[in-house]
């Protein structure tokens, strides 16, 4: 078979994407782990990996490859289409339609659990919460149990959720998961336990599952051996990127789906493992060798294609202090006399003003505003950058805050759609019936129970009495409710449907109306791209797009925005230029990461991920000061900061360590030669004379 599609591959990455096929034969091999390093080429070996495994034999349809988000799975399977089309002999029109098990994992864990769902027990036209439904609805039974009204403070609905899930996505028992990370709420075990069964068993009853239901109930199906071996024969091979940032229930399916590990390839970086608060863990990537051991493989891809030697330097330097990972040293052909800036700065209006008059610098210098990008933390911590931007007429836009899908009026129609899809769903029926002016939290609640127990639902709100204050809305509501439940509108045109229902009360609760209706109609045409609402309910509340809101200024109408980005957020993205704000002990390492070693490391690793998303140029900006809760308008109330502790004086030769703005020098005979105008001095000393 012809390689010509492998000859632009480095040896270790062809060593990958070659692992266990031999003269054209494809046979599942040993698992394999590959190690690799920021700008490795980790995606484009993954996809050379797909894409020979097809060329050699394998059937494309039997080839599960799991991605972190819809996007990177939509990337991967068009590099492997046009890696295929370049062998001669390989139709890649065929393989781009037969590699169809491509996606997330709790994308992939919907689909299966829709497929299983009469073997175990689950109506397969169960819809998805998304976070705040699900908090939403644990809120309700908190309520129904009484624990809103304790005489001490109850944990919100938003901190049990975040329990329930660390739990279930951890596998830890409830009493280990207060105590290691929510000691404040371990007086209230028992009551949780209580609050859990009651979430449970109303998101049963109301045929949803929540986000981390997805992984809990496909975990649950394959810890029975014949569902786990019908599933596991499903696939020759299994692919998983981003390794690092599985937690314990995905690694238990892939175990179960794959004991031995002949087919399994994960792909990862122990150093950018940095998504513990979603209980990801490091540890899968560092004991899976032992546990397939001796039969697992590993190669490490260290030759980096995107930073200067510079900048990898000080990269290594700060991740080879780390207390456990993968040896390995990244190294590149690109070299460069400039090293990464260590930049002080008096206080955060000073790193503001720097960072803007360096970007403005590197645009007139050619770099335009797309190639740069400010790094943070915390979202909050970009809050001054972002006024002297608003200042200076710089557009930008931001990620890592409010997500598409959060935002109220979007929320409004999904849960019209999901009512439509799922009548059981209390949660989204209590969301759009008190969009009608008149009804409350009591009258919608009369109208579902009355809903529950008909055969057909919507239908059945013809013959139901409506809230005493409905109105008209009432009409127009059960109206639109049916027409879209018949389906004879066809999809998307029912999302049509919907916005024009939602927009006069749209127009009544928002001031700005006309910015939000755009995102309505942005909602729209995402729609047109799904086959089926319970595709689009499905794939969306599992990957949801960023928010419109999030853009300041109005970048799609300007030719260049800046990018602010959490550093969490930019983890797999480069830039030209990289700025990473507030590298301090207190911001990196965050206060709240330091109680623990494991905490400690995964901060080192976070500035090791920033660090690497540069390509030409870096600075680390050191604050000296920061004024306290918003204190710089009522006084000098601030504290005093220190370089973080992630670059210790030893690793100081790998930086350019800068003081901005530059002190100006001032010469003896320069002080003697100026001209005292008003002995201002002199004349106070009189007064008491």
């Amino acid at each position: 078979m012809p390689l010509a599609h492998l000859e632009k591959l480095n040896p270790e990455q062809r060593r990958a994407v070659e692992h266990g096929v031999r003269g054209g034969a494809c046979r599942p091999a040993g698992p394999l782990l590959v190690i690799a390093g920021a700008g490795s080429g980790k995606t484009n070996t993954l996809a050379h990996r797909v894409a020979h495994l097809i060329v050699s034999g394998a059937d494309p349809r039997r080839i599960l490859l799991v991605t972190f988000s819809r996007r990177a799975a939509s990337e991967m399977a068009r590099r492997a289409e046009r890696i295929c089309s370049q062998v001669p002999g390989a139709n890649a029109g065929i393989m781009a339609g037969a590699l169809t098990w491509v996606g997330t994992f709790h994308a992939i864990g919907a689909r299966m659990l829709r497929e299983y769902a009469e073997q175990i027990g689950l109506q397969p036209d169960f819809t998805i919460h998304d976070r705040e439904d699900s908090a939403d609805l644990m809120n309700l039974v908190r309520h129904e149990l009484g624990f809103s009204k304790t005489e001490s403070r109850f944990p919100t609905k938003g901190t049990c959720l975040a329990i329930y899930s660390r739990a279930v996505n951890a596998e830890m028992a409830l009493d280990d998961v207060l105590r290691g990370h929510f000691p404040w709420c371990a007086g209230w075990h028992v009551q949780l336990r209580t609050l859990f069964a009651g979430y449970v068993a109303a998101k049963q009853a109301h045929g949803v599952l929540d986000y981390d239901d997805l992984l809990l109930y496909w975990a649950q199906t394959v810890a029975d051996p014949a569902l786990a071996g019908d599933i596991g024969d499903r696939f020759d091979h299994i692919l998983v990127d981003e390794y690092q940032d599985t937690n314990r229930l995905q690694s238990s399916i892939l175990l179960a789906l794959k004991p031995d590990g002949a087919g399994l390839t994960v792909v990862g970086d122990d150093a950018q493992s940095i998504y513990s608060f979603r209980a990801a863990t490091v540890r899968n990537i560092l004991d899976f060798p032992s546990q397939f051991s001796p039969a697992a493989e590993v190669i490490t891809l260290d030759r980096n294609y995107r930073s200067t030697m510079p900048i990898l330097a000080a990269a290594n330097g700060v991740i080879n202090l780390a207390a456990e990972r993968y040896t390995k040293n990244l190294w590149t052909e690109r070299q460069s006399a400039e090293r990464p800036e260590l930049v002080s700065v008096r206080d955060e209006a000073d790193q503001a003003r720097y960072v803007v008059e360096r970007i403005l610098e590197n645009r007139e210098g050619g770099t335009i505003l797309k190639h740069q990008a400010v790094l943070f933390r915390t979202s909050h911590h970009s809050s001054p950058l972002e006024i002297e931007l608003t200042c200076r007429n710089i557009p930008f836009v931001k990620f890592g805050g409010l997500k598409f899908l959060d935002t109220a009026h979007v929320k409004d129609l999904m849960a019209l759609l999901r009512f439509v899809e799922n009548p059981r769903d209390r949660v989204a029926g209590f969301r759009i019936m008190q969009l009608l002016p008149g009804v409350g939290p009591t009258s919608a609640q009369r109208v579902l129970e009355l809903m529950a127990a008909h055969p057909d639902p919507i239908g059945s709100l013809s013959d139901v009495p409506p809230p005493p204050r409905a109105g008209e809305g009432w009409t127009d509501l059960v109206g639109t409710l049916q027409q879209l439940r018949s389906g004879k509108a066809g999809w998307p045109a029912e999302i049509g449907r919907a916005r024009l229902w939602y927009a006069p009360h749209l127009e009544r609760m928002h001031e700005d109306a006309s910015v939000r209706q755009a995102d309505l109609l942005q909602l729209e045409q995402i729609a047109a791209g799904y086959p089926s609402r319970t595709r689009f309910l499905t794939e969306l509340t599992l990957d949801p797009p960023d928010a419109t809101s999030d853009q300041a200024g109005v970048p799609l109408l300007d030719e260049d925005y800046l990018i602010l980005s959490t550093i969490h957020s930019a983890k797999g993205q480069e830039w030209k230029s990289v700025f990473v704000l507030n590298v301090v002990d207190g911001c990196i390492p965050s206060d709240l990461g330091t109680g623990t070693t494991a905490e400690i490391e995964e901060e080192r690793r976070l500035l090791h991920v920033a660090m690497t998303r540069a390509r030409d140029s870096l600075h680390l900006i050191t604050p000296l000061r920061f004024f306290t809760h918003g204190q710089a308008w009522q006084g000098d109330r601030h504290v005093f900061a220190s370089r973080t502790r992630f670059i210790p004086t030893a690793l100081l030769p790998l930086f350019e360590t800068v003081t901005w703005p530059q002190a100006t020098r001032v010469t003896a005979e320069q002080v003697a030669s100026r001209q005292v105008r008003i002995d201002v001095g002199a004349r106070m000393r009189s007064m008491w004379q």
